[in-house]
């Protein structure tokens, strides 16, 4: 039904402006309830961290001790002592590194299944409007792609991200401890490569968002073409239909290989910064030995090497995760705007609920308005009633408003004025599930799932017998192709089991017919089926019409004749109605679109 609403793409905001960090943020604020378990992780980031930085003073003091004992002689007990106690440090580090990896990996795969589990809680919450104005590919790009690369995001750069921030302060501190000059010549060197790494993210990120957007519309272009590959092969689409990827693939290149190249600038920049940090630390250092100022030693400075190693080792872990994290920003803003998508509106305080055994079917469509854009009005003043039992056509030309109806019957869409009455109860008093328990609905789109026949015929219903399933593949002349198949209905579906476009349709008639709801909506359902198959299926309707309210959408006017009444609709508005001799017989816009099925030219 979904297909015959407005198309076109989703319409959001342009994917290449934005270049905060926004998404990121709401992302942070979506995981606020790992706080604790992140704070764990903090403090054994902290004892790593500080295992570490502990480390240089050791040696310091190991290197002191030898330069000494060079002349006077090396107390190898005390070197021992030093070196024992280094050893307790880093064994004690990597401990408290690997708890603190442990940690943030087991948060950021449940943070990862949640996102996964609200994506798809929430897509069953979204208005039909939503996936009509979405394409199928762009969609799957949200909720696989770009879940994927907010999980590998989360999975791979927080753990480094929380060691590196502990990290980092702990080294300034040290820094500051030991000497406040060198301290300041490492800051200032440092500096260069923030202000670099700044501006590089400022420009990559626009390419980030681009790339993301340019992913979805890939899978959106490869999805329609792949789904309708037979069409495309037989209009001879294929040479434009493969300029058309080409061209979408050649930006998703461009775009890709320009916010990784502007990503890959951080490491060469934070490697330079490196050396030049170490040339300015052991230059100002041998001035101050020279000088005798601030009490400068060689193991100081062998020690302050290390944290200039130290200090720029988180510079570059924060080089390193930008090009994941400013994907994971691109696809979070891709992934929130489903999750902040408008929902339909909740019906849980609805205590009126109509039982399908015992609703009649009388319908009432009263001064019905409606558009699928808000200046767009196709359904301008519908009215009709109908009474329980009857079999009621709907006709007209294409675009005229009758699959419209259909979807405003079913909730699909509410209507800008008016209102619908099953058996006198408005459908807005009603839940949507209740609405849909009442309806079977037959389509020309047949739906298949992967699994048995078996599954496939019972979808959604519980205790069906094999003798059920006899019943109605019978009537719908499904049961010899079924006994021919070793496994019969537990056969699964599958590319071995070649099924027709006929075979697929009786497959969701019987299973309509299984459901055996009080009202029925046939939409062109005999249309994939050859003449002999429609006439089984034909009969197999009008015995599942009897005593039920039936809709039946049909552009073949000669299969509605016993139709007890015909509504017949041009431009959203019933222009006629009656049975079909009367409505030929007022030789109207009914007769002249009868008549035209068979003008011979």
């Amino acid at each position: 039904m979904a297909g015959h609403g407005p198309h076109g793409r989703m319409m959001m905001a342009n994917p290449g402006e934005k270049t905060d960090f926004g998404a990121m943020k709401k992302m942070l604020v979506y995981c606020k309830r790992y706080l604790f378990a992140v704070i764990i992780a903090l403090v054994f980031a902290a004892g790593g961290a500080y295992a570490t930085i502990i480390g240089p003073e050791n040696i310091s003091d190991l290197t002191n001790e030898i330069l000494n004992g060079i002349i006077a002689g090396i107390n190898m007990d005390e070197v021992k002592k030093i070196a024992v106690k280094l050893l307790v440090i880093y064994i004690a580090g990597a401990l408290l590194s690997y708890g603190q990896q442990f940690i943030t990996a087991t948060v950021t795969q449940h943070a990862s299944r949640r996102l996964r589990n609200d994506i798809d809680r929430k897509i069953n919450c979204l208005p039909l409007r939503f996936f009509d104005t979405s394409t199928k590919g762009d969609i799957l790009s949200r909720v696989t792609n770009d879940v994927d690369t907010i999980s590998q995001t989360l999975a791979q750069s927080t753990a480094n991200l929380l060691g590196a921030v502990v990290l980092l302060v702990g080294v300034m501190i040290k820094m500051f401890g030991s000497s406040v000059i060198l301290s300041l010549v490492t800051i200032a060197a440092a500096m260069l490569g923030f202000i670099s790494m700044g501006m590089i993210m400022k420009k990559s990120q626009v390419y980030f968002n681009r790339k993301q957007a340019d992913l979805g519309t890939l899978n959106g272009q490869i999805e329609e073409v792949y789904t309708n590959h037979n069409i495309v092969q037989s209009f001879g689409g294929k040479k434009e239909e493969s300029e058309k990827f080409t061209k979408i693939n050649d930006k998703l290149y461009d775009d890709n290989w320009r916010s990784q190249f502007f990503s890959g600038l951080m490491m060469p920049i934070m490697g330079f910064v490196g050396n030049l940090s170490y040339v300015l630390i052991f230059a100002v250092g041998i001035a101050l030995i020279i000088k005798e100022k601030g009490g400068m030693t060689f193991g100081m400075i062998s020690a302050f090497l290390i944290y200039s190693r130290l200090f720029q080792q988180p510079l570059g872990t924060f080089a390193q995760s930008m090009t994941s994290i400013q994907q994971a920003s691109a696809a979070s803003k891709r992934v929130f705007e489903i999750l902040e998508a408008e929902e339909l509106t909740d019906e849980s305080q609805k205590s009126t609920r109509l039982d399908p055994d015992k609703v009649r079917g009388d319908v009432s469509f009263s001064h019905i308005k409606f558009g699928y854009l808000p200046d767009k009005t196709i359904i301008h003043d519908f009215s009709a009633e109908l009474k329980a039992g009857q079999k009621v056509a709907i006709v007209g030309p294409t675009g005229a408003g009758k699959t419209t109806m259909v979807n405003l019957l079913m909730r699909f869409y509410e209507p800008d004025e008016g209102d619908i009455r099953i058996d006198g109860v408005s459908t807005k008093e009603i839940t949507r599930e209740n609405v849909h328990e009442l309806f079977d609905m037959i389509l020309q789109d047949t739906w298949l799932f992967g699994g048995t026949i078996r599954e496939n015929l019972v979808y959604n219903k519980e205790g069906v017998t094999d003798a059920e399933l006899d019943k109605v593949c019978t009537a719908v002349g499904l049961k010899h192709f079924i006994d021919t198949l070793e496994k019969g209905y537990d056969t699964e579906l599958s590319d071995t089991l070649s099924l027709s476009e006929g075979q697929k349709q009786q497959l969701t008639i019987a299973r309509a017919m299984l459901k055996d709801a009080p009202l029925l909506i046939l939409d062109e359902a005999t249309s994939s089926v050859d003449t002999r198959t429609e006439l089984v299926i034909q009969r197999a309707m009008d015995e599942l019409t009897k005593d039920r309210t039936s809709f039946v959408i049909a552009h073949r006017l000669s299969t509605i004749k016993n139709a007890d009444i015909i509504l017949v609709m041009r431009d959203g508005d019933i222009v006629e109605q009656g049975s079909h001799r009367e409505l030929l017989a007022k030789e109207g816009f009914y007769a002249e679109l009868y008549n035209s099925q068979f003008v011979t030219t």
